[in-house]
């Protein structure tokens, strides 16, 4: 399902139907959404415009993300306006690249659009990465490949007419979780995506360091939120953070410079019960 405008390294929306069937599961349609570090949001808006849940809170740290997040809620006619009217070429490319490089210098519709712009036109949607096809447009693939317009225009549309149920905010996750850990609702559900351990550092701005992992691991253990999972790729050193919470193991399909497969992983808060059956390559179950 395709439905955030965003691409994004790691995307999860294609895991909608397992946190679909979580939240069903659980008692939990219905609910207030909280994605810490929001990104493309594939979930949370698949999930709000299914109705699953009730409302989604948005939130990431990388201001140009949330720029264009916020430009959705609250300007949406400027951003199909811009995406309708703009060519879509590499002179415009080296323009939308020098806003975002300076973005301190502009508004934020005018950085949310070149960060939607960058994101539809570079490799693997990765903001810092270059432009597909090369600044020669010499590959097969052209900077145009991933921008239909009407598509995009529509997706973005689309999302706005809940925009009364979508919260936006620029926060350290760390500072989020302080925040709601006891204003949350026994009903709110929380899932948390941080960047990755291991390749975090090539595909995201806000990156973390091994001690930063382990910090959100203690704040989330430790908050009174009572329905949170957490999503990592699969490796020792996370699993060692939360090595007392269950979990499962399973196989996702990435696409960042190149098609892989990578074992990630899920680890679930003590009042969030697994259903046996969610649709995922689970390759083990620790529960």
């Amino acid at each position: 399902m395709f439905n955030t405008p965003l691409r994004y390294p790691g995307g999860k929306g294609k895991i909608t139907s397992s946190i679909r069937l979580l939240l069903e599961h659980n008692g939990l349609v219905g609910s207030n959404y909280i994605e810490p570090y929001a990104g493309g949001a594939g979930v949370a808006v698949n999930l709000l415009l299914e109705n699953i849940v009730s409302s989604i809170h948005i939130n990431d740290l990388n201001f140009p993300v949330y720029c264009f997040w916020e430009t959705i809620k609250n300007n949406p006619e400027y951003l199909c306006k811009k995406i309708k009217d703009t060519d879509i070429s590499m002179d415009e490319w080296y323009r939308q690249n020098a806003i975002f490089k300076n973005y301190q210098s502009f508004d934020i519709k005018e950085i949310a659009f070149s960060t939607f712009f960058l994101n539809r036109t570079n490799r693997s949607g990765i903001l810092q990465a270059g432009v597909i096809g090369g600044k020669k447009q010499a590959g097969i693939w052209k900077l145009d490949t991933r921008f239909n317009k009407e598509n995009l225009i529509e997706r973005i549309e689309k999302i706005a007419t809940f925009s009364e149920k979508i919260k936006v905010t620029n926060l350290d996750a760390k500072d989020l979780i302080k925040s709601i850990s006891h204003s949350c609702s026994d009903d709110s559900f929380i899932y948390m995506d941080p960047p990755y351990y291991k390749k975090g550092k090539g595909l995201y701005q806000n990156f973390y360091e091994h001690n930063d992992h382990l910090l959100i691991a203690e704040l989330i253990q430790a908050s009174s939120i009572k329905n949170w999972i957490v999503s990592y790729d699969h490796n020792f050193n996370i699993t060692e953070f939360y090595k007392n919470k269950k979990n499962i193991i399973y196989n996702l399909s990435y696409t960042a410079q190149q098609k892989y497969k990578g074992a990630e992983v899920i680890f679930f808060s003590d009042n969030v019960d697994i259903p046996k059956n969610l649709p995922l390559q689970i390759i083990a179950w620790n529960i």
